[in-house]
Formats: structure tokens, C-alpha cells, sequence
């Protein structure tokens, strides 16, 4: 029996030892494996984007869009603008309207440049200034006339009352000072050189810890080379405007992002039968505008159903336009205007555009539907451009980048780059937007007078198209003016 209870109590050690060790070896094991999956991957080799060489870095200089989206990495603003145009603070801690004209933008002392240096109100004002010279940023700022440093806030004066002003401050905040001749802001990325190449390096933080720590640049400037880059892989990603059928020939990973770029058909109304009210009327009855976004735009494009984008939150209260052709209504209003049957003849304006020459066809079909009879008009950019200014037209198809304010006075100003053929001194319309924007009228009168009118025919918003390497893991959140909004999270792990 002893011999049986020693032998036991041997075993019994035995065992316990090796559980013991057992244990210790899974512990080890477990450890070193949630080292491993924590560990984060970061990559300073395989994100690459385009940029032009020969253009200046400086985002008040870049004339390039390919400079000009760099500077998005590299810089913030006073306030960033989310995807339904709305302003989102950022370097700016609030902001409030002294009057009509005035507007105060507080910003936070704290704040530094990715040198270390202090960021103040006096970058601010200078950046400011240099942005209203700006080939980028100058047409926007128009209404701005001045701009001063008041402790911790800016004061912008300006030119007219402007509710929606904020929305036009996101341009760059740069410092006065360089940094090896590069530029510097308080973004996400900063500019370095290695090896005689230009590269962007994260400036990583609690805040912002990317996987991409570096972002190499490779010199591409024709926009065809663009495109092919992105597709075989040489950049990984980039941002079309579809200002060409950019859209058929691209095979990368594609999100579509919204724009305030808006087709439009410009009326004379000065003369001919365009200068009848109810022609014009019937114009627009006709036209039907999800087919122009679904056939002429291969659907990146939004119909436009009020003056202001639909994704704005004025349009949905401004609603003016249906997106289907009303041919029974369109009719209706030929017969109102009296003109005989035989005069109801119209030539249409278009440039050598593919989606602009798409879209004339289309709407010649549609006019002729309720009994105009219409002819294409076809010519080089200069010739067109020397017609508009001529008044050489019945219609012609136009496309203008309306102002993150959505500011129309490009229609109605005596200086607007679209007024061409809007008789200002016959409508009212445009006087009723002064008072709109200045709060003596209602946005509805505006819109009841300018249905009567109908200066010119809202068509659609283009879209535009971010491209990148399908090889590229990660939620791609980016949005028009915020391209890299979620670059933290982009990635080329498998």
C-alpha cells in the first residue's frame, strides 16, 4: 500500500509540473500573439499622389488642381464645409455677425504651426489676404473687402450682406515663415525633402496616428497621365472633376463626390422670342432634367430642382423645377405667348464639350417635342466665349463653380461672369436677391419672382469622381474640399 500512495504522490508532481509549465508556455504564447495584432503597420513607401513640379507649393500660388489638393494635407481652415455645405469649425472656436457686413471669427491661442511656432490672428490675416489674391481662392472672396487682426478674433468687412459668408472661409492657414523653402500650416502632413525628392511626412500625434506616415509625390501634370496612373497603380489615388468623359476610361476603386458646379442654359432675353416670358417658361417645362444627368452625364451629375444645390439645406424650401419634362405645361405656356407657331425657332449655343454637346442634343430633342424647331450651334471655346459676350444666341449651355455661399450675383451683378443676356434693368429678381441677402425679403418672394422671369435655366450639378488603387483598404469617406477626410484609416495591409 505504500509503495502504491509514493508512486501516486510521484505521478501526481509529475503532472503538476508539467500543467505548470503548460501554463506558462499559453501565457507567453497569448502575449506575444496580442503584441503582434496591436502592433500598428505603419507604410512610408506605397501611398503616392500626383503634383506638378514646375507649379508652386505655396497654396496661395499653386494654379495646378493637382498643388491645390496637396494643400489640403498640409493645411487647415477656419472652418471645413461637411458634405450638405454646412460650416464646421476648425481653426475657428466660433464666429457671430456684428451687422450685416461684419463678421467676427474667434480662434484658439493654443494653437501652433507644425514648426512649433504660435499660430495667431496675424496668420490668419495674412493668409486671408493672400488667398483674396489667390488664383485658388480669389473669385470666392470677392465680397470681402478687408480683413483685421482684434486680440483673439478676426474681423472680416464685407462688400455686401452675406448671410452664408462663413462658408467661404476655408481657405488655407499658412504661416508667414518657410521651412526650407516649403511652406508650412498646422495639417495632418508637411512637406520634407529625401534624396532630392519633395514627400509629405504625418505629423503624428494623439489626435492623428495613420498607418501612411508618408505620402511620396511623383510629377504628373497632364490629366490623361493622371488617369492612367491611377489605374495601373503608379499613384494611388486622385480627384477628376469629369470635365471631359474622364469616367468611361477609369478601372480603379471610384467614389463619387458632389459639386457646386452648375450647368445651365443662358437665355437672351433681350431679344428674339426668348425675350417672351412665357417661351422661357416653356423652355424649362421641357427640358428633362434626370434624362440630361442620366445620358449626357452618365449619371454624375444631381438635376438641379432650385437655384441652390439640392444637397444644400435652402433647396429643399426653394424647390422651382421638376426633374421631369412637363410637355403638357411647356405646351400650354408656348400657346400663352402668343408667338405664331411658324416663328417658334431657336438655335442653341454649345462649346466642343463632350457632356455639354451630349446634353444639346438631348434638349433639342426635348424643345422640339412642344413644337420649337432647333438648331445646334456648335464652336471653339473662344468663338463660344466671343459669342456669349455678343449676345449672339437664343440659348447657349454655360457652366459656372458657384461659391460655397451659393452666391448668384456671378447672374446678376454688372461684373458677373454669367450675366450675359439677363436684361437686369427689365427683371426684378435681382433686386429681390439684394433684399434676401440684406433680410428685407423673404427667400420665397426672390423665388416667385425669378419663376416669372426665368433669367436663365438651372440644368444640373456636376459630380466629380475621387479615384484610387483598389489595393487601398479602408473606408473611403472623402468629400469635395475635404478629399482625405479619413486618411488616418487608409491602409495597404491584406
Amino acid at each position: 500500500m505504500k509503495k502504491y500512495i509514493s508512486l501516486f504522490l510521484v505521478i501526481s508532481i509529475i503532472v503538476g509540473c508539467f500543467c505548470g509549465c503548460t501554463s506558462q508556455n499559453d501565457d507567453s504564447d497569448a502575449s506575444t500573439t496580442t503584441e503582434a495584432t496591436t502592433a500598428k503597420i505603419t507604410d512610408n513607401t506605397t501611398f503616392k499622389l500626383s503634383y506638378t513640379q514646375s507649379d508652386s507649393l505655396d497654396p496661395f500660388e499653386a494654379e495646378t488642381q493637382n498643388n491645390q489638393i496637396l494643400a489640403s494635407l498640409v493645411f487647415e481652415s477656419l472652418f471645413d464645409l461637411d458634405e450638405s455645405f454646412e460650416p464646421v469649425l476648425n481653426i475657428a472656436t466660433s464666429y457671430s455677425f456684428i451687422d450685416s457686413t461684419t463678421l467676427q471669427v474667434n480662434i484658439n491661442p493654443q494653437l501652433t504651426f507644425s514648426d512649433g511656432s504660435a499660430l495667431g490672428t496675424d496668420d490668419v490675416v495674412y493668409s486671408a489676404k493672400a488667398a483674396m489674391d489667390s488664383p485658388a481662392y480669389g473669385n470666392s472672396l470677392d465680397c470681402i473687402s478687408s480683413v483685421y487682426a482684434d486680440g483673439n478674433s478676426v474681423i472680416f468687412t464685407l462688400e455686401y450682406a452675406n448671410p452664408n459668408a462663413v462658408n467661404l472661409l476655408t481657405f488655407p492657414i499658412a504661416s508667414t515663415d518657410d521651412v526650407d523653402g516649403f511652406p508650412i500650416g498646422n495639417g495632418r502632413y508637411r512637406y520634407a525633402q529625401s534624396d532630392g525628392k519633395t514627400l509629405l511626412k504625418a505629423n503624428v500625434s494623439d489626435s492623428f496616428d495613420p498607418y501612411i506616415t508618408t505620402i511620396n509625390l511623383v510629377n504628373i501634370a497632364a490629366a490623361d497621365s493622371i488617369d492612367n496612373a491611377v489605374n495601373i497603380g503608379n499613384i494611388s489615388f486622385a480627384f477628376r472633376d469629369l470635365s471631359s468623359s474622364v469616367s468611361k476610361r477609369m478601372s480603379c476603386a471610384k467614389k463619387t463626390v458632389t459639386m457646386n458646379n452648375l450647368v445651365f442654359l443662358g437665355i437672351n432675353s433681350s431679344s428674339g422670342i426668348t425675350a417672351n416670358a412665357q417661351i422661357r417658361k416653356a423652355i424649362s417645362l421641357a427640358v428633362d432634367r434626370d434624362t440630361l444627368v442620366e445620358s449626357a452625364y452618365s449619371g454624375y451629375a444631381d438635376a438641379a430642382t432650385s437655384l441652390f444645390h439640392p444637397s444644400y439645406e435652402l433647396s429643399e424650401n426653394a424647390e422651382l423645377f421638376s426633374s421631369t419634362a412637363d410637355v403638357a405645361t411647356a405646351k400650354q405656356a408656348v400657346s400663352q405667348s402668343g408667338i405664331e407657331e411658324e416663328k417658334l425657332e431657336l438655335t442653341i449655343l454649345v462649346n466642343n464639350n463632350d457632356n455639354r454637346t451630349a446634353a444639346a442634343n438631348l434638349i433639342k430633342t426635348q424643345l422640339e417635342s412642344v413644337g420649337f424647331t432647333v438648331t445646334i450651334k456648335k464652336e471653339k471655346y473662344k468663338k463660344y466665349k466671343t459669342d456669349i459676350k455678343n449676345l449672339n444666341f437664343d440659348l447657349y449651355i454655360g457652366e459656372i463653380k458657384l461659391s460655397d455661399d451659393m452666391c448668384l450675383y456671378p447672374f446678376f451683378s454688372d461684373d458677373g461672369n454669367v450675366r450675359y443676356g439677363i436684361d437686369t434693368d427689365e427683371f426684378t429678381c435681382d433686386d429681390l436677391y439684394s433684399d434676401y441677402l440684406s433680410g428685407d425679403v423673404e427667400l420665397g418672394k426672390f423665388i416667385l419672382s425669378f419663376n416669372e422671369e426665368m433669367p436663365y435655366i438651372p440644368l444640373l450639378y456636376k459630380r466629380g469622381m475621387i479615384c484610387y488603387s483598389k489595393a487601398m483598404k479602408g473606408d473611403m469617406q472623402g468629400y469635395y474640399g475635404n478629399f482625405f477626410s479619413n486618411i488616418e484609416s487608409w491602409n495597404f495591409t491584406s
